[in-house]
């Protein structure tokens, strides 16, 4: 019996063309032909979709076009009209259809999609696609099926949960689209076999315990052998629950650690 196809709500359009860049790969290299980034290498070509992730088009309304698929991140994106045939490309957010209206606006409604500041999303909403500062473009809950959940506003702050459950405050007059990120699904979704792994770029990886001695710190020794006192990385760090992160003036925004995992 053949299999039936899985139904899709993405568009069959081809991309806009004014809107496509050519994306030069580096193969990890850096400037001087050195690996700095390792196991990265091949995969299928693919050119870059420019994102409008701010509010170009204060009070415009524009009609969603197409909603595609964007071979650069998780999530899909949706291609908007404006009235005088400016077409732009966003983050498309779970539930947005073809033929939708959406508008960037203080005043706007509260629609998936629509963007606002963050002191006028009511409390318990989602919220995708966030900026750091005012008007310096979204840079917080872009991937797919992610959402931040809008906790409260005291002051000149907003509080945010994340999706990694930690609560920080963001300026309330930064920019928000209202709802939860498209793709939902991508999470389940498993690579499946080698050759796809290649064809997106991912180059083999070789655990450190079955190398030598003198290429690992868990090498060496006949057969399995234990790694030691704590995992390591290839040039001696300490990996796995230890942070990295330096204290910044952003700690003091944090209200609430997220919740860490406890390593076996």
């Amino acid at each position: 019996m053949p299999q039936k196809r899985k139904k899709t709500i993405l568009s069959k359009n081809n991309p806009q063309k004014s809107l496509l860049r050519v994306l030069k790969k580096t193969g990890g290299k850096n400037n001087t032909g050195r690996i700095t980034v390792r196991h990265k290498g091949g995969g299928v070509k693919k050119m870059y979709r420019i994102i409008d992730f701010g509010q170009q088009r204060m009070g415009e309304k524009a009609v969603v076009v197409s909603l595609e698929y964007d071979p650069n991140r998780t999530c899909h994106i949706a291609l908007l009209k404006y009235n005088d045939g400016e077409v732009k490309y966003i983050i498309a957010p779970d539930g947005l259809k073809v033929g939708d209206e959406l508008i960037c606006s203080d005043t706007a409604p509260i629609k998936a999609g629509n963007r606002m500041r963050l002191k006028n999303i009511p409390v318990g909403s989602m919220a995708h696609n966030i900026e750091l500062f005012p008007m310096a473009g979204g840079k917080m809950a872009r991937s797919a099926g992610n959402g931040v959940v809008v906790m409260g506003h005291e002051g000149k702050y907003s509080q945010l949960k994340m999706p990694s459950t930690e609560v920080r405050k963001v300026l309330s007059e930064c920019f928000a689209s209202v709802g939860q990120v498209s793709n939902p699904e991508h999470r389940f979704k498993q690579i499946g076999s080698a050759g796809r792994a290649r064809k997106m770029g991912h180059r083999p990886t070789v655990r450190g315990s079955a190398m030598n001695a003198c290429d690992h710190p868990h090498g060496g020794g006949k057969n399995k052998q234990p790694i030691g006192k704590h995992p390591r990385t290839a040039w001696g760090k300490p990996a796995l629950g230890v942070k990295t992160r330096k204290k910044s003036w952003t700690s003091s925004l944090i209200l609430k650690r997220r919740i860490q995992k406890k390593h076996k």
